[in-house]
């Protein structure tokens, strides 16, 4: 029985209002964010409409400014490491809880995603002071071992997906011709499991380089980036050149979450057509 014309109206009625405020929510979202890389470009201090014009000084201002490249390497240093010692830890933990029957793992699971739900502002006084009571000077080292808090849970989602798509029948035909537990995880698990790897790299990456509350309490005196900004916020002549890099973080951010993300897709099972 076709629905009636009263019925039809109603529910596209329905389909435009979710629609209208499917774009009201990304313009709340995005419309504020598209705004700092207009204003890098204004010929003026003053944040105001209208523009007084067009610029690019403020962008050529950061190649001199030595203090932002310092924080900018101190960030890559901390990024990077963190980077790669969530994904190592995220890949072990994502192979066992995956491929054995571990008593408890749903427990351990949450537990590791707890650091998710404090407010980073907690986590970090909690840092501040466990180093403290141990003894331990505040240093960049202390930043990574407080981003791994953050991020390894992020690896451990994205690997987890990963294990679960492909066919964990080709390890046991490895196993099956010879292959022990090693060899097999390079020869077979490895390669299938590299573009989870990779967007696991660039995700906690870019989560690490954004962080500051973190950073802010364990840093000591070697600023990273989101704590270079946040001090040159105090000076109104430099709300310029903040806005320029805000524009480049920006940029490079969106590029490596959505090549995280086509990275994280390939060679993922798709739909056969007409099954």
């Amino acid at each position: 029985m076709k629905n009636p014309p009263s019925r039809c109206k109603a529910i596209g009625h329905r389909k435009s209002g979710l629609l209208l405020y499917a774009f009201a929510y990304l313009a709340f979202l995005y419309v504020p964010v598209l705004v700092l890389p207009v204003f890098s470009f204004n010929n003026s201090e003053f944040i105001a409409f209208p523009l007084s014009g067009f610029t690019t000084r403020w962008y050529a201002g950061l190649a001199s400014d030595s203090a932002m490249q310092h924080a900018l390497g101190n960030s890559l240093k901390v990024g990077l490491a963190t980077a790669l010692l969530s994904t190592l830890l995220g890949l072990t933990a994502a192979k066992a809880v995956t491929r054995y029957r571990l008593r408890g793992a749903g427990v351990a699971l949450g537990f590791i995603s707890l650091p998710l739900f404090i407010p980073d502002i907690v986590l970090g006084i909690s840092l501040l002071l466990l180093l403290g009571a141990a003894k331990l000077p505040l240093s960049l080292a202390a930043v990574v071992l407080g981003h791994l808090l953050v991020c390894v849970p992020f690896a451990l989602t994205v690997l987890i997906a990963r294990l679960e798509g492909f066919d964990a029948n080709l390890e046991e035909a490895s196993a099956d011709l010879g292959e022990d537990g090693w060899m097999t995880f390079w020869r077979v698990t490895f390669p299938l499991m590299l573009p989870g790897i990779t967007a696991s790299l660039l995700l906690t990456f870019i989560t690490s380089f954004d962080e500051f509350l973190v950073a802010y309490f364990l840093s000591g005196t070697e600023a990273t980036l989101p704590i270079y900004i946040w001090g040159q916020l105090r000076f109104p002549e430099r709300l310029p050149i903040v806005l320029a890099l805000g524009a480049v973080i920006l940029t490079a951010s969106v590029g490596l979450v959505v090549l995280a993300e086509y990275v994280r897709n390939l060679g993922m099972k798709k739909p056969m057509v007409g099954a």
